[in-house]
């Protein structure tokens, strides 16, 4: 397949799995989004599953891409930028979509080749965040003791009950996003005070 063809039939699918969700989503309701033909569709695809684990790892290349370079000047900056990307649905699509990869979410039990796919996502976005409080504590604005990899794994925990909640209950995981703005400012962060003395500190290591 060309990245032209790849690329139609993960837009294709996206929009398919906004309209009718995992369970009704048929391969004839891609070929409707696509310009492709269903044969088309079957030539390259043994069925529904292999499509969509195929999509599963269009999306987290998409994901890895449009993460390596978060918007901020500090390493706090881009966590809560990180994070408000996260838990911020932009329009009705991206709702229905949430709800979609729930779906698909409740296959993963008895599928690994979804499973597999989606310890990927969990270990990117554990693995981002990780990455971000690390470079935080080392700029001197969190704190010292804070743990990287537990603060990511409790970060990734509180995204994915976040996520199911908004498509189970319809709780808007924008009021958990506000909560975890307050997380990082109120439990990672260093008081000001310390912040500067921090600063100060590494500045005299510099010149030294």
């Amino acid at each position: 397949m060309t990245d032209e063809t790849i690329d139609d039939l993960m837009d294709a699918t996206y929009r398919a799995l906004c309209k009718h969700g995992y369970a009704e989503l048929t391969m004839q309701d891609i070929a409707a989004e696509s310009d492709k033909s269903k044969g088309t569709i079957h030539y390259h695809f043994d069925g529904k599953q292999d499509l969509l684990e195929s999509f599963l790892e269009f999306l987290l290349t998409q994901f890895e891409e449009r993460t390596e370079t978060i918007p901020g000047e500090t390493p706090a900056e881009r966590l809560h930028e990180f994070l408000d990307e996260l838990l911020t649905a932009d329009d009705e699509d991206a709702v229905e979509f949430r709800t979609a990869i729930l779906e698909i979410k409740a296959q993963s039990p008895y599928s690994e080749a979804y499973r597999e796919r989606l310890r990927g996502f969990d270990r990117a976005t554990r693995d981002r965040i990780a990455d971000l409080v690390a470079e935080g504590i080392e700029a001197g604005e969190f704190r010292p003791d804070v743990d990287p990899e537990t603060t990511a794994d409790f970060l990734v925990t509180l995204f994915h009950g976040a996520q199911t909640r908004a498509a189970a209950v319809d709780h808007p995981p924008e009021r958990t996003r506000d909560s975890v703005h307050d997380y990082i400012e109120d439990h990672l962060r260093l008081e000001s005070d310390d912040r500067n003395g921090t600063s100060l500190e590494a500045d005299a290591g510099a010149e030294g």
